[in-house]
């Protein structure tokens, strides 16, 4: 690859604000979950669009946990970075943070990672993409820990494979006591 196919980490980071209105409130009057994660898929897209200069789409998304509710009136931000790229895919990190102006107070909201592959748009099969400048430490150890995920994510896809293989539910009936639930 020549010096061209190369993006610094800053050329696709990505900030997106956006008010939580009413519109967007659940049943229990917070800032629904899905909403949030639809903000986070679309971030994710903008940024690793940015960088592959072409069409992605998720392909999947690590976990989200909800670390503290979103209240309506709340100013969300959203923070993207490309982390670490493949040939196609790229792990874009997401972190959230809400803010409420009457207190002053900025809590996080969530962290995940999602990866996305740039795809052709005329051939739908992925395409690569360009590689990533690491211009200090923290980028690095970022990139480096984007490795590790894809390591253990694959590790953890192949042992869940051979353990469902394996699975022997007349061996393993034992295994549902003290659960909750019954057999019929």
């Amino acid at each position: 690859m020549s010096d061209h196919e190369f993006r610094p980490v800053k050329a696709s980071q990505t900030i997106l604000k956006e008010l939580m209105v009413p519109h967007y409130a659940n049943f229990g009057g917070k800032v629904h979950g899905g909403v949030i994660l639809s903000l986070m898929d679309k971030i994710a897209y903008t940024c690793a669009a940015s960088h592959a200069r072409g069409y992605c789409v998720t392909a999947s998304i690590d976990s989200v946990d909800f670390l503290n509710p979103v209240e309506v009136g709340e100013l969300l931000t959203l923070y993207a970075s490309v982390n670490y790229v493949g040939r196609s895919s790229m792990e874009v990190g997401i972190k959230v943070v809400s803010e409420d102006f009457h207190n002053g107070i900025v809590k996080p909201t969530n962290t995940s990672y999602f990866t996305m592959v740039a795809v052709d748009e005329e051939t739908r099969k992925p395409m690569p993409i360009p590689g990533l400048v690491l211009e200090d430490d923290v980028e690095v150890k970022r990139f480096l820990e984007g490795m590790m995920r894809r390591k253990f994510k694959q590790h953890y896809r192949d042992e869940m494979r051979q353990a469902k293989q394996a699975l022997d539910i007349r061996q393993e009936l034992h295994l549902l006591e003290g659960q909750n639930c019954r057999l019929a």
